[in-house]
């Protein structure tokens, strides 16, 4: 998780990108970049802070080593964080505005879903309803796939945002969606599929238990009845 500046920024970049969009008269299937004058500064600010805070996200992998959670470094975690910081550096030197907000945008939303799923963790009590973190990331695949269509709206009708950035951005979605398919299939899948041999098996012994104690039950009975003596004629 992030300092509180950088989620606080996070609830309010959503609306104040739209605004802008809304403002600049935006075409969905794709913008040029200065192509709407003042809109167009009020984006590429806003950009500005969302850029920003990809270096203090980038900062909760050395909260994870300092607090020894080595198992929270792994590749989607390393490969996510440091490829978006560099990425948005180029954005904002190149592209800072146009065609750039839709990503953005989406990923704006989701992040204030999520951070407000941690900070509801943090209190105990909270923790027990808090049965929807796999949508959250259900939410960041359906974000990558809803970017892609939107970035091949701009190849197949293209305008003054450079193309090959329209490339770039489709692969880039595409290697996020089979990471975090991996992710999601190895937290949730896994577990849900464990989860029912658990009970499966805890019904098979079940059963085995109320068998046995038939069985047990009719030994019994056949020790407690006595033979009958032979009558002696």
């Amino acid at each position: 998780m992030g300092p509180l500046p950088e989620r606080s920024w996070l609830f309010s970049s959503p609306a104040k990108l739209v605004m802008g969009v809304w403002e600049g008269k935006y075409n969905y299937f794709c913008q040029g970049t200065h192509s709407a004058g003042e809109a167009d500064m009020k984006i590429i600010r806003v950009l500005w802070w969302y850029y920003f805070s990809k270096l203090i996200e980038f900062m909760d992998t050395f909260f994870f080593i300092l607090r020894k959670n080595n198992h929270q470094i792994t590749v989607l975690h390393v490969y996510h964080h440091a490829s978006m910081f560099n990425i948005w550096w180029f954005v904002m030197n190149w592209v800072p505005c146009g065609h750039s907000y839709f990503g953005a945008t989406l990923n704006s939303f989701i992040h204030v879903l999520m951070y407000s799923y941690y900070g509801l963790s943090s209190i105990p009590s909270m923790r027990p309803y808090l049965w929807w973190k796999k949508y959250i990331t259900q939410g960041q695949l359906l974000q990558f796939v809803l970017t892609i269509i939107q970035t091949t709206c701009g190849v197949i009708w293209p305008c003054a945002f450079p193309l090959g950035w329209l490339y770039f951005q489709i692969g880039y979605m595409i290697s996020l969606i089979a990471l975090f398919t991996n992710f999601y299939i190895q937290t949730y899948n896994k577990k849900g599929a464990s989860r029912r041999r658990e009970q499966q098996k805890d019904h098979q012994n079940g059963s085995v238990a109320a068998v046995n104690g038939h069985a047990g039950r009719f030994s019994s009975l056949e020790n407690n009845v006595k033979p009958r003596r032979q009558r002696k004629d």
